[in-house]
């Protein structure tokens, strides 16, 4: 990136876009002005009210993080709404940055919008090589939709427009509220909350076998800032931690157990649905890159996030 950028993020608040201000504030670049919107600075999902954003802040680039999110069963009772909202989204925030002449825009896509029946490790050449999960097709065709219309604004219009996809992020400022939130951060509360009343046993949906990739925060920030100034591909790229990371959910709940210094049982409902087994992500393209990435070992980034929620609970979006 070169003189004077001025870099837009939207979900600037959430979990990455927080992230990413913490990365950035430590960096201090004084050729590069950095704006965070919140969904209060407009309806990313109404045309006219995302042109508004960016005349008032003439982006140069754009990191596209917003999106209408949630867990498992937040996502099998809203298919229409997270398909509509997501779709109107991205081609607001795409089509607005190639009128306003944007040089980069990267976007933020998910492990979950992979084919459902598919071979593992996935890589970035099978996103649409099949239907995705039932349980989140809108979400997932929303989203892939993204990569199609990335090739499509490059093809006919030149435009550098390219896309990330993450595994499971985890990490401070996450979404904690039961009804939406992901994996990691519901425990995390329900574990917070039981100890609060004085409980000792920690009761996790499902069979705890599934395994999945995660990867916190602070790490995927500084991977967002490498691609947004050094990645020159249309074609997506997977962030995500390496293979030989995975966890099942077992273990993940006795690593949240010991970051909160529980001593009680944690028990499996096993009545309650799993999701995929498993969604391994391969990061070949990205090691071939940075081979020398160090990721945050999984228990110290635990033990920051659980510090991080038990310290600011009470404003915490729970």
């Amino acid at each position: 990136m070169g003189k004077n950028k001025v870099i837009l993020v939207t979900g600037g608040t959430g979990l990455v876009g927080k992230a990413i201000q913490h990365i950035v504030e430590l960096e201090n670049l004084p050729d590069e002005k950095w704006i965070f919107l919140s969904s209060k600075d407009g309806d990313l999902c109404d045309y006219q009210a995302t042109k508004k954003i960016f005349e008032t802040h003439c982006p140069t680039h754009v990191i596209h993080l917003a999106a209408m999110v949630g867990g498992l069963f937040h996502n099998m009772a809203h298919n229409l709404d997270f398909l509509r909202n997501n779709l109107h989204m991205n081609d607001n925030i795409l089509q607005i940055s190639y009128e306003s002449r944007v040089e980069k825009v990267v976007s933020c896509l998910s492990t979950c919008i992979f084919p459902d029946k598919t071979q593992y490790p996935i890589d970035e050449t099978m996103v649409h090589n099949g239907p995705p999960h039932p349980s989140n097709f809108g979400y997932s065709y929303a989203k892939r939709m993204i990569d199609i219309q990335n090739k499509a604004y490059h093809e006919q219009h030149g435009c550098m427009f390219t896309s990330v996809i993450p595994c499971n992020v985890f990490g401070p400022h996450d979404n904690y509220n039961p009804e939406s939130s992901h994996v990691i951060p519901g425990l995390i509360k329900k574990l917070h909350d039981i100890i609060e009343k004085g409980g000792d046993t920690f009761t996790v949906m499902g069979t705890g076998k599934p395994l999945r990739q995660f990867i916190y925060s602070v790490d995927l920030a500084k991977l967002f800032l490498w691609v947004l100034r050094n990645y020159q591909e249309v074609e997506p790229i997977i962030l995500s931690v390496d293979e030989n990371s995975e966890v099942t959910i077992k273990e993940l709940a006795e690593e949240i157990a010991q970051a909160f210094n529980f001593k009680g049982t944690i028990v499996f409902d096993t009545t309650k649905a799993d999701g995929q087994y498993k969604k391994t992500a391969s990061n070949a393209k990205l090691r071939k890159y940075l081979p020398d990435f160090q990721f945050t070992p999984f228990s110290l980034a635990m033990k920051e996030s659980v510090n991080w929620y038990r310290e600011n609970h009470e404003i915490a979006r729970n």
